[in-house]
């Protein structure tokens, strides 16, 4: 068994021998003993040989070549010697200061130069811009004999979302933010309009606010909102709205809350107005009451209003962006809540799914949803932030 057991140490001794041995600083003079003793089997040498991390000192590279080369001379073991007294081990040298060498150190002149240094004054940045662009396209084809029918289409949607806001860093906030969104479709079966919209927006939004607490601030809200083009509805002729037609404007004053959740990842505003005054115009007069306008151009409100705007990062690749928006005049309610879920698939890519329900009494009921209507779709295309 001894002879087995020195035969496998011989696989080790080729890379033993083209280690370079440490310098004398490196030795351990408190083993020196090992050297002269009669010849004993130590278990450290062999572990550190077969370590990859250590580098083996002069007096292990020694005994383990003994204990190649000459087997027959080894007349211990470690084992025997730890039955009958411990190994010494190293004690700490206690360090020993001298307190009195502080007093021997000459003291160093006192600094009489003036060294000048230039001041630069940086002027703080109250303004702060960032804006959202998509570009996002979709097209389907369908057979004229697919089995569950449906017709071709191809669309387009472009968003673009600008923002200026204004903040002192003390109690005064103003935000101006523009929205603007107009999607386009083509359909074979719609034989009146080439192309038609989908989409159309133009929203404004600019909010002025003294700060009163940590997160509430007093704000006067203005809120504008219109649209591009005309639409239209497939195979018909007749306009549905157009530019101007209606434009709706919102004046509130109430109190705003700033919220910042979720460890950052869910930022907003929450507008609170008991007091707003409400305008709807029409520049054409024939869409007054397809518009809720009672036959007029104008029609003026009085009630309370609120605004939601939050945006949720979900995750680094998922972003949820909602918008609830309110007025009541007690007569006639209005209630819009715009959901926008981008899923980020690369800096330049991104996929949406847009779902928009809407409450409008003023307008004629439905057979089917009331005074409800809704809104989806989904596109994928190229997006931009900065």
């Amino acid at each position: 068994m001894k002879r087995l057991f020195f035969a496998l140490l011989i696989v080790v001794s080729c890379a033993v021998q083209a280690q370079e041995t440490d310098s004398l600083e490196n030795m351990r003079p408190h083993l020196d003993y090992r050297m002269f003793a009669p010849l004993t089997f130590y278990h450290d040498i062999v572990n550190d040989a077969f370590s990859i991390n250590t580098n083996p000192s002069q007096y292990n590279g020694t005994l383990l070549q003994q204990y190649l080369n000459h087997p027959d001379r080894v007349v211990n073991s470690q084992k025997n010697i730890d039955k009958a007294a411990a190994i010494g081990e190293e004690l700490p040298t206690p360090i020993v200061t001298d307190a009195h060498l502080v007093e021997k150190v000459p003291l160093l002149p006192e600094m009489t130069d003036v060294i000048p240094m230039e001041v630069k004054v940086i002027k703080p940045r109250f303004w702060n811009y960032k804006g959202d662009y998509s570009l996002q396209f979709m097209q389907s084809y369908v057979s004229g004999n697919w089995y569950k029918g449906g017709e071709s289409n191809y669309s387009m949607l472009g968003s673009v979302t600008m923002e200026a806001n204004y903040n002192n860093k003390q109690k005064v906030k103003w935000d101006n933010k523009l929205e603007m969104k107009l999607g386009l479709q083509n359909l074979r079966s719609d034989s009146v309009h080439s192309v038609k919209s989908t989409e159309d927006l133009v929203r404004f939004t600019s909010k002025f606010g003294l700060q009163a607490t940590k997160k509430w601030y007093y704000t006067v809200q203005l809120l504008a909102q219109s649209q591009f083009t005309h639409s239209y509805k497939t195979n018909d002729p007749v306009v549905y709205s157009d530019f101007l037609a209606p434009l709706k404007v919102n004046l509130s004053v109430g109190m705003d809350y700033n919220v910042d959740w979720l460890k950052h990842r869910l930022k907003g505003t929450v507008h609170l107005a008991p007091a707003a005054y409400n305008m709807q115009y029409t520049r054409i007069l024939e869409l007054s009451e397809r518009l809720g306008l009672e036959g007029k151009r104008v029609l003026h409100d009085y009630g309370s209003q609120f605004t939601v705007d939050l945006t949720w990062e979900l995750s680094e690749l998922i972003r949820w962006k909602t918008r609830m928006y309110g007025f009541t005049s007690y007569k006639r309610t209005e209630f819009e809540w715009e959901n926008t879920i981008v899923f980020q698939l690369n800096k330049w890519l991104a996929a949406q799914l847009f779902i928009y329900p809407r409450f409008d009494d003023a307008v004629g009921r439905d057979d089917h949803h009331g005074y409800w209507q809704y809104q989806e779709f989904s596109s994928i295309g190229f997006t931009y932030k900065f």
